[in-house]
């Protein structure tokens, strides 16, 4: 059975800094693509980043751009999403997902290919 589990969200104010952690089981981690998205209520799920399988490339939204940097550590089966500079308009639950096979630029931030999501970490940022 697939797990996908985040953590490391919280309440920071505008310029502080988080890490999340997405950690997977039940699965072979470097065989897996993983992605950080994002949701906002009323708003559509947000591509914010993701990496290949041995972190050969990676993919940033604009909007996180310059601030935000996704890694692995393939022996830890862990994907992190480093978040500096946080913003208000960066308060969302943030979802870690995973899909098997070659991360391609045109599918990379998008929700509908991943198969495997885990339940969300909470960010808030107060100004």
């Amino acid at each position: 059975q697939v797990q996908v589990v985040e953590s490391g969200g919280g309440l920071v104010q505008a310029g502080g800094s988080l890490t999340l952690s997405c950690t997977a089981s039940g699965l072979r981690f470097a065989d897996y693509a993983m992605g950080w998205f994002r949701l906002v209520p009323g708003k559509e799920r947000e591509g914010v980043s993701c990496i290949s399988r041995l972190s050969g490339n990676t993919y940033t939204a604009d909007s996180v751009k310059g601030r935000f940097t996704i890694s692995r550590d393939n022996g830890k089966n862990t994907l992190y999403l480093q978040m500096n500079a946080l913003q208000p308009e960066d308060t969302a639950m943030y979802y870690c997902a995973a899909r098997d096979g070659y991360l391609g630029a045109g599918l990379a931030l998008r929700p509908d290919w991943y198969r495997y999501w885990g339940q969300g970490t909470q960010v808030t940022v107060s100004s």
